[in-house]
């Protein structure tokens, strides 16, 4: 018989806990690739706690468990995790060490998967444990693997050759500028664990983890352009294979860790951030010398080629042809009070579907109505859902995976009747504001994202107020939709590519927000493409940026006496192109309304 409450998998947990002589055990929201999102096998926090965010983690003691997340979920957790099993405590201000500390003995054993947490995440919290006689312990079978009878396998779904006609360049080529920097380092191999990195390396794409297009499997690339691919055996076709060719070396995936032990004597490096802790553990323990670095695939993945490049626009054109069409339907339907969240999301979708072969969405569509939209990570279920009330903000940020491009778009739009009030009207414009000066900015090169974070923020901040999330991440060629390294934060000081220089043919996002918690939230988000400047005797390279998407603004909530004739000329220009772009594509009513709002503000 299967459990089927939260309290009795905790409980069967915490028996298992004692069969391995443990006395509490980590759980994260993680699989083997340190991946954003992983495949329903790895949702062994969802499975335990109930919790469905995309960032957060539990801990578990005979006597006592937490759940840690981060402001974007406080919400969120106390919903769907029992605070009666679980103790709620909030990321940065607590730490799992510090509560270890405090609640587990002296001599305590803590377990954790070495599969699931990199090497810099066990130094993390050793450092923090120092001193209060609790140790981690890295187990060799995961408890809750254990206990969790109906856990699903992993995706047997076939992994595919992605074109080189698409990807713009070949398999060999890519691995031959890896190789180069192998050898410039002094390297004779690197492990690629993260599943866009190999599935950009090798051309390759899969369906194995929802939203990324990518297969389960690791890479050992060496410094003469070879490789080993260990993927499960079913996974790979005939013309997987053909696409391979003689000098990838496909293996099981299931003799990856036993494998390591071949790199004896070899200078291996592993990324800190995606090379799990056993990765590690393993060469050194074969004898191989292991460094710490990058992975050589991430900086070049970033790079968009001329070819990826036009992919982007022309998804982004069929992408917004979509998601315009939708709005449309929204603005007649949504005043009558009978769409709901979910409605809405399956419509958009819908809308995709029709536009030019969706191979899936990039994320789960955040369709937020009313208080829901100040909740900048929200994500509707059968419980959360509410009917999207008339006379309020409703906000959707969605995206595409289509095999030219990946989409990420979000708009803020009125539902009528009446009109917004002057504090919606303000804050959204003073959101406009910040995103437009995002999208005009030049700046010279070496010029990191933290740097023109506070471009986004500066009229927001004038009127006392902020938004408590990034205004920018890199996004993947039919890959991952948010792919490092670059990204635009306040947060610098090195924390995850804020100190990253934004580079040509990188892509980001411009998206700042501003959330008042229980009434409404905006958010303008496009994507953007950094490329050469040209300025008349400048001194050194500049830059700016290409947008990418094309939607029209919602009119109703831009007060036009707080932009700049700059700014107006700015909105002007957007949707004289955003109605050159999609006009072709929609007619009849759909063709009417964008005409009617893209039509001039001044």
């Amino acid at each position: 018989m299967l459990m089927q409450t939260h309290e009795a998998r905790l409980d069967a947990l915490r028996k298992e806990l004692k069969r391995q002589e443990l006395d509490g055990f980590v759980v994260p929201i993680s699989d083997e690739h340190v991946s954003e999102y992983v495949g329903a096998y790895a949702q062994r926090l969802a499975w335990l706690t109930g919790f469905g965010g995309s960032a957060g983690s539990a801990v578990v003691l005979h006597d006592s468990a937490a759940m840690f997340v981060d402001g974007r979920y406080t919400v969120q957790v106390r919903e769907q995790v029992d605070g009666n099993l679980y103790e709620y405590c909030s990321v940065p201000h607590d730490t799992l060490g510090q509560w270890l500390s405090e609640k587990a003995g002296e001599g305590t054993k803590i377990g954790f998967d070495p599969w699931l947490h990199t090497r810099k995440w066990v130094r993390a919290i050793e450092k923090q444990l120092s001193g209060s006689g609790v140790s981690l312990v890295p187990v060799t079978s995961n408890p809750i693997d254990a206990v969790w009878q109906d856990q699903p396998e992993p995706s047997q779904a076939a992994a595919i050759v992605h074109e080189d006609r698409l990807a713009g360049r070949t398999s060999a080529d890519k691995r031959a500028q890896i190789a180069d920097a192998l050898k410039q380092a002094g390297q004779d191999a690197a492990i690629i664990c993260a599943l866009d990195s190999i599935a950009w390396l090798l051309n390759i794409r899969g369906s194995d983890v929802d939203h990324t297009p990518v297969a389960l499997s690791y890479v050992v690339a060496r410094d003469d352009g070879t490789a080993d691919l260990f993927i499960a055996p079913d996974k790979v076709s005939p013309e997987l294979k053909q696409h391979l060719g003689n000098a990838i070396t496909i293996r099981p995936r299931s003799e990856f860790a036993s494998a390591l032990a071949e790199l004896q004597d070899k200078n291996v490096t592993v990324d800190p951030d995606y090379g799990v802790a056993a990765i590690p553990q393993l060469l050194e323990e074969a004898g191989a010398e292991v460094s710490f670095n990058r992975c050589p695939t991430i900086l070049p993945k970033a790079i968009k080629n001329a070819v990826e490049q036009q992919g982007h626009r022309d998804a982004q054109a069929r992408d917004g042809a979509a998601v315009t069409r939708f709005l449309h339907w929204l603005h007649c339907e949504g005043p009558s009070g009978d769409v709901d969240e979910l409605a809405a999301a399956a419509k958009l979708k819908a809308f995709r579907e029709e536009h030019g072969d969706l191979r899936d969405l990039s994320f789960d569509t955040i369709s937020a109505a009313g208080p829901h939209a100040a909740l900048p990570h929200y994500r509707v279920d059968e419980e959360s859902n509410i009917p999207i009330p008339p006379s309020s903000i409703y906000l959707v940020d969605s995206g595409g995976q289509y095999v030219d491009g990946t989409t990420d778009i979000t708009r803020t739009v009125w539902i009528g009747p009446g009109e917004p009030s002057a504090e919606m009207t303000d804050r959204n414009t003073r959101v406009l504001k910040g995103h437009i000066a995002i999208a005009q900015a030049v700046f010279p090169e070496g010029t990191a994202g933290s740097q023109l974070d506070s471009f986004a923020r500066q009229h927001l901040w004038a009127a006392g107020v902020d938004f408590a999330h990034g205004t920018g991440h890199g996004v993947g060629s039919f890959l991952a939709v948010h792919e490092g390294p670059q990204r635009i934060s306040k947060a610098a000081g090195g924390q995850a590519g804020t100190d990253q220089s934004l580079m040509a043919g990188m892509i980001i996002s411009n998206e700042p927000g501003y959330y008042k918690q229980g009434a409404f939230g905006i958010r303008i988000e496009n994507l953007v493409l950094v490329e050469p400047r040209t300025i008349e005797n400048a001194e050194g390279e500049y830059f700016g940026f290409e947008t990418l998407t094309f939607v029209p603004l919602d009119r109703r909530l831009i007060d036009t006496n707080l932009l700049t004739a700059d700014e107006i000329a700015w909105v002007d220009s957007y949707h004289a192109q955003v109605r050159a772009l999609l006009a072709t594509q929609l007619d009849g009513e759909d063709l009417a309304w964008l005409e009617q709002e893209c039509a001039p503000l001044s």
